[in-house]
């Protein structure tokens, strides 16, 4: 073999074996575990099978080609089709949509041909006629020859359908992407098949030049796997970020199976103590409605409850796609904290602190309102005005925490005294007000007057103050007054004439 036959030999065949030593490597090592880097790197190692029969087949005899041709490069490239075939449907996730007892086996029945092929000498499905021609050991273009090519520019162009279907399917922009640029590599591999395999160059090119269309085609694909592995880094980049996340983040199914949870969800599912599928069922109809239609949700405020727990949450979802299947991601924001604290900022706007009692502008309010129900089916309002008599000399000769215990055990009596047939309320310091709208008749409200003021000195007489008691200053509407403040200063005068008699 003359220098320059071994350096093109090494151009022509050397280089492109090299080229698939390291693709089939570098996929692999990317990830060995993966089914999709393993059918790449095995599609790889057939291509480099391919030219490393061609490098041989050339420094021989022509008539070895033949043999070579039927039993090397024939058997290999049978079996190219089948691999790649279960690489472009594993990879866009179209498996899943296959029957259990088709998938893989489908596209390993080429193997059988395989079988036939070395029986049979492969007759049909190779090039059985060589001529030397320069340095090269050239088929001669017969119908077996087109018959062949013609399969695998068959071939190819059956690659395009589930990648198109993938493309149709797929929802996020990244997919889109790497499905077109697969597409644009298989095109590109069909026109190289075109143009360097039914063409016959002679001995200007190499024998079989479509072979090469094999760099491209496998050049696509590790480009697109290196996409799709930084898809997969990129994903685990913030794998930390959603585990460290304060709020709860749900990956779930439209049956209601949460495939993912991070732990803050984990720790909400278990102080629920619920399943993952039962979290779901605890949705407001509302909320149930606008994801069953897909609705893109934001801040969407709801309760959920299960058994005896309940909280308040902050719901925000959209939809994301994963292995070809549309999934719900939700993020849920536990907001009861901040909901009892704006309860606790509206309920004071109308409510005094100490006692919890309304305030003295609710509870105008709702005499107003009592007025005016009375007004309209002429009926009677007790109003009731009550000041705790020597409350000072509790707070004196005990401190204050007892002074604000009486000002307690007050509040408790006059509620209990109202119930659902009045409001009662603090006006502040030791005077509380309060109104009865059903009652029978005077002699009740006189009755419910000593009973608070018997229940008050009760509670106060471990301090052994004999002055404590309440002073009571009753007025009647509509028989004292029709209007809100004549009521209370009729009844504010009638306490403090109380007071006075009390002292006398």
């Amino acid at each position: 073999m003359t220098l320059e036959k071994a350096l093109l030999l090494f151009i022509c065949y050397g280089i492109p074996i090299f080229f698939f030593i390291y693709m089939a490597t570098d996929v692999l090592l990317r990830n060995r575990k993966k089914t999709e880097h393993i059918l790449l790197s095995v599609i790889c190692i057939c291509y480099l099978l391919l030219f490393s029969e061609e490098y041989i087949r050339n420094q021989l005899s022509v008539e070895y080609s033949p043999m070579l041709s039927a039993v090397w490069l024939s058997s290999v490239g049978l079996l190219i089709p089948g691999i790649g075939f279960h690489f472009l449907i594993k990879f866009t996730h179209l498996d899943k949509s296959m029957p259990r007892w088709l998938y893989p086996y489908v596209f390993y029945l080429p193997a059988i041909f395989v079988i036939i092929n070395l029986v049979t000498g492969a007759r049909l499905i190779s090039a059985q006629e060589f001529v030397q021609s320069g340095m090269w050991n050239l088929p001669v273009y017969n119908s077996g020859y087109y018959i062949a090519m013609s399969a695998s520019i068959g071939n190819n162009i059956l690659y395009i359908i589930p990648l198109f279907i993938a493309l149709k399917k797929s929802a996020l922009p990244e997919q889109k992407a790497i499905y077109k640029q697969l597409i644009f590599g298989v095109t590109v591999a069909i026109l190289w098949h075109v143009i360097f395999g039914y063409i016959n160059y002679g001995d200007m090119l190499p024998p079989y030049p479509y072979l090469y269309s094999g760099m491209v085609w496998c050049y696509f694909l590790r480009h697109t796997m290196k996409k799709y592995d930084f898809l997969n880094l990129y994903d685990k980049r913030y794998e930390k970020l959603f585990n460290m996340n304060p709020d709860s983040i749900m990956l779930m199914d439209f049956k209601g199976m949460i495939k993912n949870a991070n732990p803050k969800a984990e720790q909400l599912l278990a102080m629920l103590q619920i399943t993952q599928s039962q979290f779901i069922s605890l949705l407001d109809d509302h909320l149930k409605e606008k994801i069953s239609n897909k609705q893109v949700i934001h801040e969407y405020e709801t309760e959920i409850s299960y058994q005896e727990k309940r909280i308040a949450i902050l719901v925000n979802a959209d939809y994301v796609w994963v292995d070809n299947e549309q999934h719900i991601l939700f993020i849920l924001r536990d907001i009861s904290v901040q909901k009892q604290y704006q309860e606790e900022i509206i309920f004071l706007a109308y409510h005094d602190p100490l006692t919890r009692l309304p305030n003295r502008r609710f509870f105008y309010e709702k005499l107003d309102e009592a007025i005016l129900r009375a007004k309209q089916n002429k009926s009677r309002i007790a109003l009731m005005l009550i000041d705790l008599d020597r409350i000072k000399l509790l707070n004196d000769n005990f401190g204050h925490l007892a002074g604000d215990e009486a000002l307690q055990a007050t509040a408790a009596i006059i509620k209990d005294a109202v119930q659902h047939k009045g409001t009662a309320a603090r006006m502040g310091g030791d005077e509380f007000i309060l109104f009865i709208e059903n009652f029978t008749g005077n002699k009740e409200i006189e009755l419910l007057t000593k009973h608070m003021h018997d229940q008050f000195v009760s509670s106060q007489a471990k301090y052994g103050l004999s002055s404590l008691g309440m002073s009571i200053g009753i007025s009647f509407f509509p028989e004292d007054a029709i209007d809100g403040q004549a009521l209370i200063n009729i009844a504010d005068n009638n306490m403090y004439d109380r007071k006075k008699a009390r002292r006398a």
